[in-house]
């Protein structure tokens, strides 16, 4: 407070002496007394005030009282701003001028922008670090109406006076400071000392014997703005409500300390004219300097914004997937106002009723011209827009092993969202899912997150901003099942089957071709196999490696017995063929592979490899010699051999009495009129059956000049022929020859003398050797004998 009941330290003398005696030390305001912040404990960006390349630092106070704190740019608020002026009167020529234009440049101080006030030079709150003490006056005095409304009793010194009037258009008015001073620092705030710097924010109405009323108190209460007022717990005195103090240095000006923010609010009538005035001012010294911010665009004199409920909105809103907002232009006590929005600065088009529903991000104004008056009035809101992320519940399944037994909630951020960008906030518990608060699983534990089977976590994707959604992740956990895998039988003969049996899952992958997922299979593999198996867990775990099992398919038994036919002594070799670990046991007794056998009949031999057994069977049967039944021979030399096969046998034939043999019947180039011994045979057999054949080709001209060649017709080769005859007449039918045991040729005499030449016909008769039939052959003979 800052009435600080004086009358307590009167109640003796030496208390009374002693508390001149501190005012006196005060005003004498010794420099090196007052404890000074170090350089870099001022370290930090600070705000700019009064210096370009801001235009609004060449701003009249006018100008900025209008264009900044009020924010009427245009210069349309004349008939609702008035009357400005400031005190000292110090013009903007002054450089070292108590107000001024302020911007928080690249700092972190609470506003943006504003008006400064200060109890020495404006710009000297900000711009460059400022060391020790800064000690300059504005010039000022003291003021009775800071005096009345504080309760200051002490010295009021360096008075920043900052005055207008103004006409509200609601029934309300407000706007946002920050007061700010060097005092705090040190005991300085606290008795025995108290130095007691303040601000007072007045309002009264523009009519007679109206009295100011001070606005810069604090809620509920608590007593007006001052350094011994608004007290953090670092101060020996505090916390004295420390809620509403800001921070100590640095806090990017050159003042000790700051306040937070705070709103000066009253309640005003429509259209009544009403004075305000703002005083900083050092009590109890006139060196340590003071200062008041007022945030740019906060004097609210006639319009606010509200949403449908008549709740007022904030300057910005965030607001996630252009959800629509219904902006309400609500002006107290006025009838009759017009409106027209805009955003972004653009007109709306038809928008022109108090309420605008807005679909989009951007910056929305409403101007409202009140009747009588031709000024506008407006607010203006900012949509801050945002795209909540798509999001979805997921299942996170866990297959632990010896080496893995948590979960990487890592693995899960896909199955949630795929939005580019997107962050996420795993929560144990629903409520702090909700309140999004910082009770969070931290991003170092996701990737090894010890939860359980069936466990639910709450899962907060947002956009990084503000624009979020709410999914569950479900938690499954089993151990990795080892699957196993038997077969009845690991070697098995071709076409053999064998039970494949897994087990240790609930369900089965099969592979190497196999389907299904029953743990059973029947398989008949044609070569050596191996079998391999995945076994599946009741939540869906699959085994880290297959179990397998090879069936090993013994090559198929193999032999190339062959029987045969024998002819009545003969012997033939029976052989069942070699193979790996073969064993032989004939149905003679035999156990060797190969056996003689010279008696018709069936004979088998079983071969078993140690897997395998089969038993092989073949016939010998007893073979009929063939008989030659038809030669047929012409003069080009190709001789045919048909004969009898009684036996069925595979025959073979030869044509120079078996020196040669052949699976043809058929001979080439046998010479003609040539004794052919023929022979054929059942294969493998002594069965062979003989003809001595003779290629008789009758000549068709003979010369017997006796050079031997072609001198006679001879039928020697066909004369022991049954029912051989040999017959030459003349063209008359005259016999000339016929064949004679002595004479079994024709050589072109007749009775001892040369027939004439000229042609004679010839009949051969003779049985055929092969077939037994009387074959009869005719024809001419040229005759040329020379005389």
């Amino acid at each position: 407070m800052l009435n600080y009941r004086l009358k307590n330290y009167f109640k003796i003398s030496f208390v009374l002496f002693f508390f001149f005696s501190i005012i006196s030390y005060a005003q004498k305001r010794i420099p090196n007394a007052k404890e000074k912040t170090p350089i870099n404990a001022k370290a930090g960006d600070y705000i700019d005030v009064n210096v370009a390349p801001y235009p609004e630092s060449n701003y009249t106070i006018t100008q900025l009282v209008n264009d900044v704190l009020v924010g009427n740019s245009g210069g349309c608020s004349g008939s609702n701003i008035s009357n400005v002026s400031v005190s000292p009167n110090q013009p903007l020529s002054n450089n070292n001028r108590f107000w001024g234009y302020f911007n928080k440049a690249t700092s972190n101080f609470p506003f943006a922008k504003g008006i400064v006030l200060s109890t020495g030079f404006a710009r000297r709150a900000g711009n460059v670090l400022e060391g020790g003490v800064l000690s300059d006056s504005n010039g000022g005095g003291s003021d009775a109406d800071l005096i009345a409304a504080t309760g200051v009793t002490t010295s009021i010194n360096n008075a920043g006076v900052l005055e207008f009037d103004f006409v509200p258009t609601s029934n309300q008015m407000k706007f946002n400071y920050i007061f700010a001073s060097e005092e705090y620092t040190g005991s300085y705030p606290c008795p025995p000392l108290q130095y007691d710097d303040a601000f007072a924010l007045l309002l009264k109405p523009n009519t007679p014997g109206a009295t100011y009323t001070n606005l810069a108190i604090l809620p509920g209460g608590a007593g007006p703005v001052s350094v011994p007022n608004i007290l953090p717990a670092s101060f020996s005195c505090g916390p004295i409500n420390g809620q509403y103090f800001g921070s100590l240095s640095p806090n990017a000006t050159n003042f000790n300390g700051i306040t937070a923010k705070l709103t000066a609010v009253a309640t005003v009538v429509p259209g009544q004219s009403y004075h305000i005035k703002m005083v900083i001012a050092d009590a109890r010294d006139s060196i340590y300097n003071s200062a008041v911010f007022l945030e740019a665009g906060s004097f609210d004199i006639g319009i606010k914004l509200v949403d449908s409920n008549g709740v007022a909105l904030p300057a910005s809103m965030n607001v996630c997937d252009n959800a629509p907002q219904t902006l309400v232009a609500q002006v107290s006590g006025v009838t009759g106002a017009t409106y027209q929005w805009y955003k972004d600065g653009v007109l709306i088009p038809g928008a022109t009723s108090a309420t605008y529903i807005a679909t989009s991000p951007g910056v929305y104004t409403v101007k409202v011209i009140i009747p009588g008056n031709t000024c506008p009035v407006e607010a203006k809101v900012t949509i801050v827009g945002g795209i909540t992320p798509t999001a979805q519940n997921a299942t996170l399944k866990l297959c632990t092993t010896p080496a893995v037994s948590t979960f990487n909630l890592n693995d899960a951020k896909p199955m949630i969202s795929t939005t580019a960008g997107a962050v996420f906030r795993f929560y144990v518990n629903q409520a702090d899912a909700v309140a999004q608060n910082g009770s969070y699983i931290p991003d170092a534990s996701l990737a090894s997150y010890n939860g359980t089977d069936g466990q639910v976590l709450y899962v907060v994707v947002s956009n990084g901003g503000f624009c979020s959604k709410m999914v569950t992740l479900t938690l499954k956990k089993e151990a990795t099942p080892v699957a196993q895998l038997v077969a009845t039988k690991t070697k098995i003969c071709l076409g053999e089957s064998v039970t494949l049996t897994a087990s240790n899952g609930v369900t089965y992958q099969w592979v190497s071709g196999l389907t299904g997922t029953n743990p059973v299979q029947t398989v008949s593999p044609k070569q050596t196999t191996t079998y391999s198996v995945y076994a599946i867990g009741a939540q869906g775990c699959k085994s880290l490696q297959p179990a397998t099992v090879t069936v090993e398919v013994v090559p198929a038994l193999a032999s190339n017995l062959s029987g045969g036919m024998i002819c009545q002594g003969d012997q033939i070799t029976l052989d069942a063929g070699a193979g790996p670990n073969y064993t032989y046991l004939w149905n003679t007794g035999a156990t060797t592979q190969t056996i003689s056998v010279a008696t018709p009949g069936t004979y088998s031999v079983i071969i078993d490899n140690g897997v395998c057994t089969n038993i092989y069977k073949t016939e010998v049967i007893r073979a009929i010699v063939p008989e030659i039944i038809k030669v047929d021979y012409n003069e080009d030399g190709t001789l045919i051999v048909t004969a009898s096969n009684p036996s069925n046998g595979p025959l073979e034939y030869s044509a120079d009495n078996g020196v040669t043999w052949q699976n043809s019947n058929v001979f080439t180039k046998i010479p003609n009129n040539t004794v052919v011994s023929i022979r054929v045979r059942v294969k493998k057999t002594s069965c062979v059956g003989v003809l001595e054949y003779f290629t008789f080709i009758m000549k068709n001209v003979i010369t017997p000049n006796g050079d031997n060649v072609n001198d006679m017709i001879d039928f020697r080769g066909i004369s022991k022929y049954n029912s051989f005859k040999a017959v030459i007449s003349d063209r008359y039918g005259r016999e000339v020859y016929k064949s004679e045991k002595v004479r079994p040729y024709w050589d072109g005499l007749f009775q001892g003398k040369k027939l004439p030449t000229g042609s004679y016909w010839y009949q051969v008769t003779f049985e055929d050797p092969a077939t037994k039939q009387i074959v009869v052959k005719t024809g001419w003979i040229l005759l040329k004998n020379i005389e």
